[in-house]
């Protein structure tokens, strides 16, 4: 058995009606489940899947969750403990840092 251990950036800028949402989950379940570290970064109206079930399960799986302060404040959503709030320099580390690095717009 292998480790990967590789890093997957993930960046949903849609509202969590929107499938991106699921393809999100997928792709981190899939990821995790190979041991990979997963980040994502929810901007604009993604900032409102910040306390998905779903998102929150997958926190406790290793996901490490981050939502733009910015949209989350344009958009009326509380920062709760879920996610760290923060701005485009981390987005702008996270793609440098990340293997690969996908957008769901």
């Amino acid at each position: 058995m292998t480790i990967r251990n590789k890093k997957l950036g993930l960046l949903l800028s849609t509202p969590p009606q929107n499938s991106n949402l699921e393809t999100v989950i997928r792709l981190t379940e899939t990821a995790l489940a190979e041991k990979d570290q997963v980040y994502l970064y929810l901007i604009d109206q993604g900032a409102l899947a910040m306390d998905h079930p779903r998102l929150n399960s997958l926190i406790e799986q290793g996901l490490k969750l981050f939502v733009c302060a910015y949209g989350a404040e344009r958009h009326h959503v509380a920062l709760s403990g879920n996610a760290i709030p923060c701005g485009l320099v981390v987005l702008s580390d996270l793609i440098k840092g990340c293997d690969q690095f996908l957008s769901f717009n």
